[in-house]
């Protein structure tokens, strides 16, 4: 479920901790980079179940407006088309979902408050109105309508994101952008309530993925000072000082992945940076990384410092 482009982002962020203290312990470093990574895992199945626990606060609320003293035609006969939806009984029903949330203690149980205001906010909505007025029952219409309830009232949403910062300091705005959009994908794929869908590791390859990180964030560290004669070697007619801290570490990433990941292109971790600098740096930024690697690329080239291991990985 992780990919490599989130992996680096983490190392280096961890990397970024690490460089910026004054007291820093590898060791506890390497660790916290890891326990961060996992929490990914932790705030994607947060947002997984989600649905399941509006459905709760909308089920409790259909008993209360039933049990009034004059209850109206509507609260006798509430219109159960979203608690009674195929994909929230695919999630129930979901034997391995639902063993990996009590293994991991993963609950909403304490932010019942926010629910509350969430499923308001949804309850009132023309999203939902227009979902309980289409007579349309195919499963695509409802996967629709999860799909704009999360667009809607979860990505971005302030609330929910406060709540999560308050829960763990490993988590920021990537990762809570990121678990949202892999919940919003796995639910796409749930075609039937039988059809539950395998819940997604959370690596692809665990010990490929881990070793790639901890070789990262350590080659990274321990060749730090060697690296950072390369930058200043090619970047003379400006002071290392001065350019953006987030491009020098970026490089350095970069230089670590050339050098040292044989199985991966050239081409692969020269975009990958690339593509990290626009998010994390300055505008400017994806230039001037590409400039200074494209010289080092040649001289590492010219020295056969880089040593990559099949077919087009030089590219």
């Amino acid at each position: 479920m992780l990919n490599r482009r989130l992996l680096r982002i983490k190392v280096m962020q961890a990397l970024y901790g690490f460089f910026q203290s004054e007291d820093a312990d590898l060791v506890k470093a390497e660790k916290n980079l890891l326990l961060s990574i996992d929490r990914i895992y932790d705030l994607y199945l947060y947002y997984l179940c989600l649905p399941l626990e509006l459905a709760r606060v909308a089920e409790v609320q259909m008993e209360e407006a039933r049990n009034k003293v004059m209850p109206t035609e509507e609260d006798l006969s509430p219109n159960r088309k979203f608690v009674d939806s195929y994909l929230l009984k695919a999630l129930e029903d979901n034997k391995a979902l639902q063993k990996l949330l009590e293994q991991r203690k993963i609950s909403w149980s304490s932010e019942n408050e926010e629910l509350h205001k969430l499923w308001k906010k949804v309850k009132n909505s023309d999203v939902y109105l227009k979902f309980l007025a289409n007579k349309d029952e195919h499963p695509a219409a409802h996967r629709k309508f999860i799909d704009d309830l999360y667009r809607e009232f979860v990505l971005d949403s302030d609330n929910l994101y406060s709540i999560f910062q308050e829960k763990s300091i490993f988590w920021d705005f990537e990762d809570n952008d990121f678990a949202v959009q892999m919940a919003m994908r796995y639910f796409s794929k749930i075609k039937s309530a039988e059809n539950y869908k395998a819940i997604p590791p959370k690596y692809k390859d665990k010990e490929e993925d881990e070793e790639f990180v901890k070789a990262l964030f350590r080659k990274t560290i321990n060749q730090n000072s060697e690296i950072s004669d390369w930058i200043e070697g090619k970047t003379k007619n400006w002071e290392v000082d001065r350019i953006a801290t987030m491009d020098v570490l970026l490089m350095k990433m970069a230089i670590v992945e050339f050098l040292h990941f044989n199985s991966i292109p050239v081409k692969v971790s020269l975009n990958e940076y690339i593509e990290i600098s626009k998010l994390f740096s300055t505008p400017k930024s994806k230039v001037f990384i590409n400039g200074v690697l494209d010289k080092l690329l040649k001289d590492f080239n010219d020295k056969k410092m880089i040593k990559k291991r099949g077919r087009g990985l030089m590219e």
